[in-house]
């Protein structure tokens, strides 16, 4: 079994490690050593995880999607997976296209990405909440040949700038028989090659699979964390693999555990942090439709699940849910939470009977350079230790990358010891690429300071980005989407206060109309919820005449911010 159990349960026996940094006389603590799953870097491709696995634990069962009634064994899905790969091919796709998948959790979901991956092919997510400017930007920037959709999103592809999807040749279509008839009437209406998604795996196919290597692309992951348009994040086989390692001994991970995933499969929450992890470890995989704070705690009994994932606010609205006698009545014994709220830890370990949480900081971009030790306890509000047997980190002045003494505030850098633990690139975007890794460190944009003993703290967001209900929302994709309103001259979208502990943000958005223009708050607002994502929909939309700007004609969001906390101050 590759050495699966026995180097797990050495991976946790650290022996903390101490050196100087920054020239400081106090020595700080670091994570310490990770014993890797798959020693053999060789080996950090899906294609070889997925037939490794299937040879190790064949006849166990991998993928449960309780919803769907689906449990599918290793050898099973990586069966279905190459069926699905020589579909994939057999469509056209060749080498390195870009496979676009956009649908609700489902185990179609699933073989379409693993399916790319045995195809030699690039897997493309997209937010299902994605319609209008949000949607084109992304499909015109990976240029995707064939795409996987769910029948209720066909309509997306009918409207607005058609020409951002002129590249994909072919469409599969999720659904009932139903959905898919008529999503496939109207994509052929169209002139658009549509197929219900079976044909893709139900069709005899002798189609040769290529040879992945771990330095292969294996995704492209859209991340919105600055204030230009969402960059695609190119991962490698190598990367991907990586990070899922890194997971495996942050949860200490191995065959006996069932790990439930209640995130959506489009981010890397729930495919890197959760369904890869699970295969590389021999793990079961328990796949939620989506997040429920009333039924969560019934998932876990129902699925078995020892470990499990929360982002944002998760881990609050679960908390707030009527207390129940039989809470406590699950197999967990791990909560991986980004951020732990630390106000209710010791309350959510009493009603449910967990004990260990674990928490990181990292970026899809970056993998996971600072982690918590598992079963330690740790400062609050601290997201870990360095993780310096395969990163570098340093907290330093933004703009100059001159290092910030410790316990003072920052930009995090980082850079890899290895080659291949980081993004490619920022594709098709080679001036943002620039951007990020000039001085040949990776820029976060993210402000964080080192306490004496080596903890990172997480304090806020140097780039003006908005993160709600787990999302990460670019401000300048989000003005973008409002200027297409006739009546809107000009605007701004900011931060605000949430009503939660879990470092969420509210939208706020000020907006100078055209001469003229009578539109009112009210009817901005019923054009926000027309056109844009759920999740990007403003809370608060305030009409000023003019919005406040410096000599350059840079909008003073600082200004803003301010603005809008006066006028919070001032409600009941």
């Amino acid at each position: 079994m590759d050495g699966l159990l026995a180097g797990l349960r050495q991976a946790h026996d650290r022996i903390p490690k101490t050196h100087p940094e920054n020239g400081d006389p106090l020595t700080t603590r670091t994570y310490g050593h990770i014993d890797l799953v798959l020693p053999d870097r060789s080996t950090w491709t899906i294609p070889q995880v997925l037939a490794r696995r299937a040879e190790t634990h064949g006849d166990k069962s991998y993928l449960l999607v309780q919803y769907q009634d689906v449990d599918l064994t290793f050898g099973e899905t990586n069966e279905l997976a190459k069926k699905v790969a020589r579909g994939l091919i057999d469509a056209g796709a060749a080498f390195g296209d870009r496979v676009l998948i956009m649908s609700p959790n489902r185990v179609e979901v699933m073989l379409a990405w693993f399916g790319a991956a045995v195809g030699g092919l690039v897997e493309v997510p997209i937010n299902t909440a994605y319609i209008g400017t949000f949607l084109e930007h992304q499909v015109r920037t990976t240029s995707p040949t064939v795409a996987v959709i769910h029948a209720d999103f066909a309509e997306r592809f009918l409207g607005g700038d058609t020409s951002a999807y002129q590249t994909i040749r072919t469409y599969f279509v999720v659904g009932t028989p139903e959905e898919q008839a008529t999503a496939i009437r109207a994509l052929s209406d169209a002139g658009i090659d549509a197929r219900p998604y079976e044909s893709l795996q139900d069709h005899a196919s002798t189609a040769e699979l290529p040879r992945v290597t771990r330095y292969d692309t294996g995704a492209i992951f859209f991340t919105s964390g600055t204030t230009g348009l969402s960059k695609g994040v190119t991962m490698s086989h190598s990367q991907l693999c990586f990070v899922a390692q890194e997971q495996i001994a942050l949860l200490r991970l191995t065959d006996a555990d069932t790990h439930m995933s209640v995130g959506p499969l489009f981010h890397g929450n729930a495919q890197f942090l959760a369904a890869l992890p699970a295969l590389i470890a021999g793990a079961r995989f328990a796949l939620q439709e989506k997040f429920s704070a009333s039924r969560w705690i019934d998932q876990v009994r129902s699925t078995g699940a020892t470990t499990t994932n929360f982002i944002g606010v998760m881990m609050d609205w679960a908390y707030k849910q009527p207390e129940r006698p039989d809470d406590s009545d699950n197999r967990l014994r791990c909560i991986y939470s980004v951020p732990t709220p630390s106000s209710i830890m010791a309350d959510f370990a009493r009603r449910f009977d967990v004990h260990v949480f674990v928490e990181q900081y990292g970026m899809t971009e970056i993998s996971m350079p600072i982690l918590v030790p598992y079963g330690e306890p740790h400062p609050a509000g601290s997201a870990g230790l360095l993780v310096d047997e395969f990163f570098e980190a340093k907290i330093v002045v933004p703009d100059t990358d001159e290092e910030r003494p410790v316990g003072e505030m920052g930009e995090l850098i980082v850079r890899a010891k290895e080659p291949w633990l980081l993004l490619t690139d920022y594709y098709n975007m080679p001036d943002r690429t620039a951007e990020a890794l000039r001085n040949q460190w990776f820029h976060t944009g993210d402000g964080l300071r080192r306490d004496e003993d080596g903890w990172y703290y997480f304090v806020d967001r140097i780039k003006d980005s908005i993160r709600r209900r787990g999302e990460n929302i670019s401000s300048y994709e989000l003005e973008q989407a409002l200027l297409r309103f006739e009546d809107i001259a000009d605007c701004a979208a900011v931060a605000g206060p949430a009503d939660t502990e879990a470092g969420e943000d509210e939208v706020a958005v000020f907006a100078v109309l055209k001469d003229g223009s009578a539109l009112t708050e009210e009817a901005i607002m019923a054009l926000c919820e027309k056109s844009l994502p759920k999740f990007a929909i403003p809370k608060w939309i305030i009409v000023l005449d003019e919005l406040p700007k410096t000599p350059s004609g840079k909008v003073q969001k600082a200004k803003l911010r301010d603005r809008l906390g006066e006028m919070l101050a001032t409600q009941p």
